[in-house]
């Protein structure tokens, strides 16, 4: 994952409603769904969400589909996992950390 794909990823979801639809969003698993439901579930305003959805689209972090008159949005998980492994490449000096060693990198 290249930098600027990292930084815009996580600048969407430097926000309270895009972390909690992302959230809600990888709970859901790979059906997805649809922005009326993620309204209701969440306590979003359908303007404030579109809004949300458009920049966590943008990032590369969920993506839509048209199913009938409604459009279901689904994380991305294969973003997400870029995502982890860009922040994690180079933990405890890039050997695979063990618990013991996770703690010792977080005392680090």
């Amino acid at each position: 994952m290249e930098t600027k794909n990292v930084i815009a990823a996580l600048a969407a979801l430097a926000q309270e409603s895009r972390l909690a639809i992302f959230r809600l969003l990888v709970q859901t698993g790979p059906q997805g769904m649809a922005a009326t439901k993620i309204a209701e579930q969440l306590g979003i305003p359908p303007s404030s969400l579109s809004f949300h959805l458009k920049e966590l689209v943008h990032a590369d972090l969920i993506v839509p589909r048209q199913d009938g008159r409604f459009v279901i949005y689904a994380a991305h998980i294969d973003s997400l996992n870029a995502l982890i492994g860009f922040l994690t490449e180079n933990c405890c000096g890039g050997a695979p950390c063990t618990t013991a060693q996770g703690a010792a990198c977080d005392a680090a």
